[in-house]
């Protein structure tokens, strides 16, 4: 069974030599994932540490958690701020470390579609783009301040060989939504939409736009005004 991630910390006479490690105790011998930013940068340092533990509950060993966190770049965003333009050529994923993201269909008209919402501690991967070798059909933003960590796409698609357990985990999760959004939009009437969109994210509606919401229920800012004046 695998144990949990431990920290410990060493302590050296040069401020400059002070380093955080970061023990894997699930390995066979310890390994350990030197940052010596670590103590300059706390904000970097949290972002990795908490990547490390994302990718280690989906299965990965050794290898690939040292090749992500050498790999990942820290981001901290501005609201609004465009990761990805729809029609563009994605090279990232990234790991929401702190914030909110949205993914969206945009129309020559201008009408938006909503594709999902993302919160914290989670890895968005175009998969779409990165299976067909196709830009994006999506435009991805970031909907408050926050704080990612990109890693290159080419890792994600290197790892469907090296490390396809960890590869097929992240799949897998990236199905599961899509069915769960499926089954969300099919199934269930606008009213229990809404209801329902409340009850899991209760937090998500005062930092979005009416718009926005509607969109993520399918329905249009007008209707979206009715449901709620019947509550």
């Amino acid at each position: 069974m695998k144990s949990a991630l431990r920290f410990t910390e060493s302590t050296c006479k040069s401020k400059s030599e002070e380093r955080i490690a970061y023990e894997n105790t699930t390995a066979s011998a310890a390994v350990f994932f030197w940052y010596d930013r670590a103590l300059s940068d706390p904000c970097e340092h949290k972002m990795k540490t908490a990547l490390t533990q994302y990718l280690q509950n989906h299965g990965a060993d050794e290898e690939p958690l040292q090749q992500a966190i050498a790999a990942a770049e820290p981001m901290e965003l501005p609201t609004r701020h465009i990761l990805l333009n729809q029609g563009a050529q994605p090279d990232c994923a990234y790991f929401l470390a702190e914030g909110i993201c949205h993914a969206s269909y945009l129309t020559p008209e201008g009408r938006h579609f909503s594709k999902e919402f993302y919160w914290e501690q989670e890895l968005i991967i175009g998969f779409e783009s990165l299976l067909t070798g196709r830009p994006s059909e999506y435009v991805l933003e970031t909907l408050s301040a926050s704080q990612l960590l990109a890693l290159p796409l080419t890792l994600i698609e290197q790892w469907k060989t090296t490390s396809p357990r960890l590869y097929m985990a992240l799949l897998e999760r990236q199905l599961l939504f899509k069915e769960h959004k499926e089954r969300f939009m099919l199934i269930h009437s606008p009213e229990e939409r809404y209801t329902l969109f409340c009850e899991h994210f209760p937090d998500l509606q005062a930092q979005l736009a009416d718009y926005q919401v509607a969109s993520y229920l399918g329905i249009t800012p007008t209707s979206l005004s009715r449901i709620r004046s019947c509550e």
